[in-house]
């Protein structure tokens, strides 16, 4: 009886998803991720891995804000949980999660809690307060956040949650990209990147902001 309920929804709305949504994503993110790590002049897997993974996370995550803003534009519904939005949402915090991972190990090898706390050799103790710390701690607190969205990202989620209860959890994706926005601005500083790559950051930066400025003023006109 289980199979026989089962299988007409997965391949119902499960299956089409994941042709439409997640193998379009899946191979998307896979080029953007390769380019990125094969043209970086860095020497070592780790520094090549946390640059590739780290825009196109930055990107899906921006676009994840636009969508709703562009359906108002459109003057199309938002429903409560959108399938392209949210599988979008799960491939950006797959890509941020892994950039997390691998970052505690590019600049500090084998000592990633000396990003958050300044080191016996350095001027000052406890809590780093620089602008290397300012991006950590950012990227910390953005990824664990990127987590718990990740997790409740499914139907299962918001029938136990309920739908308002489901949309006010997934609202911290502001956050998120709130704390991403700032993370990424500090480590161009850290980093001292290219301008190409600072635009690249303020251009995602920007357009989600502008966009979501444009549907608050579209839904109290």
């Amino acid at each position: 009886m289980n199979s026989v309920s089962v299988t007409p929804r997965w391949r119902g709305r499960l299956l089409p998803r994941v042709w439409r949504h997640h193998v379009p994503l899946l191979l998307l993110s896979f080029v953007c991720v390769a380019v990125l790590y094969q043209t970086r002049p860095y020497p070592d897997i780790l520094s090549r891995a946390s640059f590739a993974t780290a825009y196109p996370a930055l990107a899906l995550l921006a676009i994840t804000l636009l969508i709703g803003p562009w359906n108002l534009m459109r003057k199309k519904a938002n429903p409560v949980s959108s399938d392209l939005r949210r599988d979008i949402g799960i491939w950006a915090g797959l890509l941020g999660i892994l950039h997390a991972g691998v970052g505690q190990f590019v600049h500090l090898r084998g000592r990633p809690w000396l990003y958050y706390i300044y080191g016996p050799g350095e001027h000052h103790r406890g809590m780093r307060h620089d602008l290397f710390g300012l991006a950590n701690y950012t990227g910390a607190l953005g990824t664990l956040l990127l987590i718990a969205l990740l997790a409740t990202s499914n139907d299962l989620s918001l029938r136990k949650f309920g739908t308002r209860g489901w949309k006010q959890l997934q609202r911290w994706n502001y956050a998120v990209f709130a704390l991403v926005a700032v993370h990424s601005f500090a480590f161009q500083g850290v980093e001292t990147q290219k301008i190409q790559w600072v635009v690249t950051v303020a251009l995602c930066v920007s357009a989600a902001i502008a966009l979501q400025w444009m549907g608050i003023k579209r839904r109290l006109s």
